[in-house]
């Protein structure tokens, strides 16, 4: 008879401990949050200070979140876990990389979840990265543009204006020449890393705004003669001009290099903003990238994906901490606290944000840039693409190759792997 109640305790004991689910023994749902870190700054401490707070006003809802790396490392782990049945519930992942969920059927489409005054209150600049059509696949969350950070200082030094940053492609060069001496480069464009976007404004400059892939994924453009230019410029600026380093600059290493005064312009995301402005000992400014036939950047940053094979308590509590996470106020401060761009136009209607402004109008550039911006190269099998392009970049870069082989090997990679998505 005991032995009998043993067991039936036990096996009580054991279904109690299946029959969670997603909830913790408290009933609380668990949502699992990654979340990539790029730039600069204290980004892991503001992220739990803003899940800590959530949790301050959700007790039903615990959310976890895994720092897991670069974008390409947290992107390579959702991978793996959506492919093992175990996909996390929401991920900060590229807005580029909507394509390659979208073919896994792994992400879940937000429209029916939000109001559409909620999604019409985000910049279509970001928007465009985010939706197909009329659905929309992603939340614009940690959002950028390159910009040209340059050092007033050293302008002032070489007699140049520090209130006239360079505004063409001539007097970027021209300026570089004049800032390079005594072991400081005029310019820094880093080459690794992220070199297709750097790439990919300088040939929207020189095209005018032509991008260089098809807004539904199938297509690249790469080896046209705008292109070739653009290509040309950049390869050009270190070998030809010696106004910024040859061959291979690191993406970590150039905003380095910019706050120690090694180089005196460089292009980078506006996510590093707030960290120039703590640590730079010099008085700095920001502005558009300089203009060929016009002025243009690439969008950039991350998205929140909500994942769609996860329990329907879990959508509804991932819903809430999206809510969270992008009301105004809180998308003000995310950006004054790291510089990525405040992604809703009701974040700058906040007095916090429009006094930060007034005080540092560098804060509104890359606002100000949408403007000339378009989509980041974003394509189906994107990482795919974007390693054979960045592949060919830097072999142009180091002089293993001419910009124009460069770009053709490109093309006729990327079309190899895109020819299957075509009608």
């Amino acid at each position: 008879m005991k032995k009998a109640i043993i067991v039936l305790v036990l096996f009580t004991l054991a279904l109690a401990g299946c029959s969670t689910g997603s909830s913790s023994q408290s009933g609380q749902v668990e949502l699992e949050f990654y979340f990539p870190v790029a730039v600069g700054g204290p980004i892991t401490k503001i992220v739990d200070d803003m899940v800590a707070e959530f949790h301050e006003q959700h007790e039903d809802i615990k959310v976890t979140p895994i720092f897991a790396g670069s974008y390409a490392e947290t992107m390579t782990k959702v991978l793996t876990a959506v492919q093992g049945n175990n996909s996390p519930d929401l991920g900060v992942l590229f807005s580029i990389d909507l394509h390659t969920l979208l073919s896994l059927d792994a992400i879940e489409k937000l429209n029916p979840h939000f109001e559409q005054s909620y999604l019409n209150d985000f910049f279509p600049g970001f928007m465009s990265n985010s939706q197909i059509g009329e659905d929309v696949w992603s939340i614009p969350f940690q959002r950028s543009t390159i910009v040209l950070y340059y050092n007033k200082d050293a302008f002032r030094e070489a007699g140049l204006d520090p209130e006239q940053p360079p505004t063409n492609w001539d007097e970027l060069l021209a300026y570089s020449e004049q800032l390079t001496e005594n072991g400081r480069w005029g310019l820094e464009i880093p080459s690794t890393g992220y070199q297709y976007w750097m790439f990919q404004a300088l040939a929207l400059q020189a095209s005018g705004g032509q991008n260089i892939m098809s807004a539904d994924g199938t297509e690249v453009y790469f080896d046209t003669p705008e292109n070739l230019e653009a290509l040309e410029f950049y390869v050009d600026l270190g070998s030809k001009h010696n106004v910024m380093p040859q061959g291979i600059i690191e993406w970590a290493t150039v905003p380095s290099d910019f706050i120690s005064g090694n180089t005196a312009m460089m292009f980078h995301t506006t996510g590093n903003l707030t960290r120039v402005k703590e640590e730079a000992d010099f008085e700095f400014g920001v502005a558009y990238l300089p203009a060929k036939k016009d002025h243009g950047t690439p969008t950039g940053g991350g998205n929140i994906y909500m994942f769609k094979d996860i329990p329907d308590e879990n959508k509804e509590a991932a819903v809430k901490f999206i809510e969270f996470l992008t009301e105004p106020a809180r998308v003000a401060q995310w950006s004054m606290d790291t510089g990525y761009v405040a992604t809703r136009q009701s974040a700058y209607d906040t007095d916090e944000l429009q006094s930060y402004v007034d005080e540092f109008p560098e804060a509104k550039v890359a606002l100000d840039q949408l403007e000339y911006a378009d989509s980041e190269l974003s394509t189906f099998e994107n990482g795919r693409v974007q390693k054979i392009l960045n592949d060919a970049l830097q072999a142009a870069l180091t002089g293993s190759i001419s910009p124009e082989e460069a770009l053709k090997r490109a093309q006729n990679e990327a079309d190899e792997v895109l020819k299957s998505y075509q009608d």
